[in-house]
């Protein structure tokens, strides 16, 4: 029987980074109340969220497999959200400026069969921005849809100075990982 992968997520990275490595999916975002994961540990949050989104897919067939991920910025054990506004992205880029933070994707994989959950870190070092770097980020609007207040797939790529770990899971998924993890439920790239 095909397996066929259905992505618990409507975020453009993760179906642009499944298509980069020609696995076919469809779309089933989840609906969930994230507020009701409270711990401030990072790599439990995401391993949790994934979880919750994960579980939150019904399988509709026997041959399904769910794919669901959540990502989070961490500086100095602090997560760092979606910016609420202007201010806060400023807060948030100015926290990161000059320093090294952390990027954990949680990823749970399930069928009617099985399921695994794991968590992948990548570090990130920007570099010391200015005021004006900072506030000319947040007029291109990208901030404000991406944990941590920056994507490093846009424009946010300026202000990284450089990375440990997998590039791929600080824009939401570690695809090489994911590609691997898939296998184990018959998932292949075509």
């Amino acid at each position: 029987m095909t397996k066929q992968l259905i992505l618990a997520s409507s975020s453009p990275r993760r179906q642009a980074l499944l298509k980069q490595v020609n696995i076919p999916f469809s779309i089933r975002k989840p609906n969930v109340d994230e507020s009701q994961i409270m711990t401030n540990d990072p790599v439990e949050k995401v391993k949790q969220l994934s979880l919750l989104k994960g579980n939150a897919t019904s399988l509709l067939e026997d041959n399904e497999v769910i794919l669901s991920a959540d990502t989070v910025v961490s500086y100095d054990h602090q997560i760092l959200e979606k910016p609420k506004d202007k201010q806060d992205a400023f807060k948030m880029l100015s926290l990161l400026s000059g320093s090294v933070h952390e990027v954990f994707t949680g990823v749970t994989i399930r069928s009617a069969e099985k399921e695994i959950t794991f968590a992948q870190e990548t570090e990130v070092k920007f570099w010391p921005l200015s005021e004006s770097e900072i506030n000319n980020y947040i007029a291109s609007g990208e901030p404000f849809d991406k944990a941590g207040a920056y994507g490093i797939q846009g424009m946010g790529a300026i202000l990284v100075k450089k990375i440990n770990g997998d590039y791929f899971n600080v824009m939401g998924l570690p695809i090489s990982r994911v590609c691997r993890e898939l296998r184990e439920f018959s998932i292949l790239p075509y």
